[in-house]
């Protein structure tokens, strides 16, 4: 990468945390996204791999128009670095802002591999990350410790399936908040889904959880997106923005239609109290152990003439 293309990159990465600060949401078109994770590192054929990684996932343990797997990982900006952490059972609660069916319930996720972990591209989007959220303020949640350095980062690699027989629902809960400070969503790839699915939109925290994409208030809706194209990205404040989404609907019914997603979670650890209290350990994961070099902050740098990161920045 030449020194000059970082910059630029760099300078992009700065106009897109300008526009996040200020208005509490961003929407990446995949285009620029590709543009700014090269220079994060990202390799074209781990670009392509990308698109794919969706095709080996596992059936999701609530949700039976769901394929899914899960990775935790932590923001551990004192060394510059993101490591994979352990294993751990998964919570959401109507506490925080998540009404469905298995709200409160313990999930189990099959966990994402080395083929997304491993992939330079993956690694780019969480150095991505963490220069658009580093440094920002936001309106605190309840039990989250914020005095600890530590940021924890869940994600998730997801395939919403509509059939003949069922609707894919992206957001089967309606209105809601994913429990964490900043959320980030990445399109992968779709297959026989109409131009019309899957629309996001954003509300103002005062819409009522659990209300469908369709039968909230207009005049709460502060955004409205959609992820059409490869690297298509959102990140939302999650303490600030309510959200909801339209289902995936086929353009031939009579043959399944998929879109598949990466779901970046991050927050701060929780305190006692809190429904995932048991599952919050900042321990290294073992057997996929992982260390990823984090970028310095953008604002720090000194834009021209930095040097680009070596891409597959992994240390085992």
């Amino acid at each position: 990468m030449h020194d000059s293309t970082f910059s630029d990159a760099m300078s992009e990465v700065l106009e897109i945390r300008e526009h996040y600060v200020r208005d509490r949401a961003v929407f990446v078109a995949g285009a620029r996204m590709a543009r700014v994770l090269r220079a994060l590192g990202a390799t074209d054929e781990d670009l392509e791999k990308l698109k794919l990684v969706s095709d080996h996932l596992a059936p999701d343990p609530t949700l039976p128009f769901r394929e899914s797997k899960n990775g935790r990982f932590c923001f551990d900006f004192d060394r510059s670095r993101a490591y994979r952490l352990e294993f751990q059972p998964f919570a959401l609660s109507a506490e925080e802002d998540f009404v469905r069916h298995d709200s409160g319930q313990t999930r189990v996720f099959e966990e994402i591999g080395d083929d997304l972990q491993g992939n330079s591209a993956f690694q780019a989007l969480l150095a991505f990350k963490s220069l658009i959220f580093r440094g920002m303020t936001t309106v605190p949640r309840p039990k989250l410790d914020y005095d600890n350095p530590s940021w924890i980062c869940t994600v998730f690699n997801l395939r919403t399936i509509s059939t003949p027989d069922l609707v894919g629902e992206p957001a089967l809960e309606g209105v809601h908040s994913d429990g964490v400070d900043h959320t980030m969503t990445t399109f992968l790839g779709s297959e026989n889904m109409t131009a019309d699915s899957a629309v996001t939109f954003l509300h103002d925290m005062r819409e009522k959880n659990a209300t469908r994409w369709n039968e909230t208030d207009p005049e709460l809706v502060v955004g409205r997106h959609q992820h059409r194209h490869f690297l298509d990205t959102l990140i939302v404040v999650d303490h600030e923005r309510k959200h909801s989404l339209s289902p995936v609907s086929a353009v031939d019914e009579r043959l399944p239609a998929t879109r598949d997603m990466l779901i970046f979670f991050t927050r701060k650890p929780v305190l006692e109290g809190h429904i995932s209290y048991p599952y919050d350990s900042l321990r290294a994961h073992d057997r996929l152990p992982t260390v990823i070099e984090l970028p310095a902050p953008a604002t720090e740098r000194t834009l021209v003439g930095a040097g680009a990161p070596a891409a597959g920045g992994i240390t085992p």
